[in-house]
């Protein structure tokens, strides 16, 4: 009786620490989960000598449970994962949440309340799309910056590393959040007007709009705690204001890429319908100032 008891009590304690582990999946169900309509939170790992992906691991399994009550995700764990270079440029440990697919790579200190309370904190995304048609309205830039300092990621779909970099700039929006605006461009798109105002040549590409001056980020440091340093003060050691660029005029706007895009949509012939009737108004007016110079005045003979 006394060693049944002692192996139900280790039976009991197996039982128990398994349904504390966090579920394991592979990429495919990975995938699978983050394209369905449930949130997830997915810890990145990987085999090996890694201390701090097994301490990741054991706060997450204290946590687990809270967040599945708290915010209504699915919690799992994924090892040597080919989707954390996606995610995160760095390396694992990672640690992320899924909002509809898009995700927040966690920041801050490793246990289980600060966890739980950054993710329930950036339930939903803080990082604001800027355009063409929204950026002055919405930034104020030529005017002073009236809404508030802005971070801003000039991006676009051609950058490999900028979509990496999408986790990590919602932490920092996530982390600033109630202290700077924290947003985004494409500058091959829907902002690519703006982003010839701003002078980006090339993407990635970090500014921050503050008190009606351009402060640019030139480091190649692309985590959250480097971008949080620049937004907090650290501009102003790392770079030199510049004055925020004007808005373009009406012919500036006129490009040749739109002029494509124009052609792509609706064809040549209007293009061309507009050239011919130009061309034809052009001539008759010729005509008519040739006409005009052609007539001499007539003189009355003296008598």
């Amino acid at each position: 009786m006394y060693i049944y008891k002692i192996l139900l009590t280790l039976l009991m304690g197996i039982i128990a620490v398994r349904s504390s582990n966090v579920e394991r999946v592979d990429d495919s169900d990975l995938i699978h989960m983050l394209t369905g309509e449930g949130d997830v939170v997915a810890l990145f790992t990987k085999l090996g000598n890694c201390a701090e992906c097994v301490e990741y691991e054991e706060i997450l399994a204290n946590v687990q449970e809270e967040l599945k009550q708290t915010l209504g995700v699915s919690v799992v764990q994924a090892y040597d994962s080919n989707l954390i270079h996606i995610y995160d440029p760095s390396r694992e440990p990672a640690l992320l949440y899924f909002r509809r697919g898009i995700p927040i790579l966690y920041h801050g200190d490793l246990n289980a309340e600060e966890i739980l309370h950054f993710f329930s904190d950036n339930r939903e995304p803080a990082v604001k799309e800027l355009s063409d048609d929204n950026f002055e309205h919405l930034t104020q830039a030529s005017t002073g910056a009236t809404t508030g300092d802005w971070f801003i990621f000039f991006n676009s779909a051609e950058c490999v590393l900028c979509q990496r970099l999408f986790a990590v700039w919602e932490s920092v929006a996530g982390k600033l959040k109630r202290k700077i605006n924290v947003a985004r461009v494409n500058a091959l798109a829907a902002g690519v007007s703006t982003a010839k105002r701003f002078h980006v040549q090339e993407t990635p590409a970090f500014i921050l709009l503050r008190q009606g001056k351009l402060y640019r980020y030139t480091v190649k440091d692309y985590t959250v705690t480097s971008f949080i340093d620049f937004a907090e003060g650290g501009y102003s050691k790392n770079t030199h204001p510049e004055i925020v660029p004007p808005l373009s005029g009406l012919m500036d706007e006129i490009s040749v890429k739109q002029i494509l895009e124009y052609i792509n949509s609706y064809g040549i012939l209007p293009l061309a319908f507009v050239g011919t009737f130009t061309f034809i108004i052009l001539i008759l007016i010729l005509r008519s100032i040739l006409k005009s110079s052609q007539k001499s005045p007539k003189t009355k003979k003296n008598k």
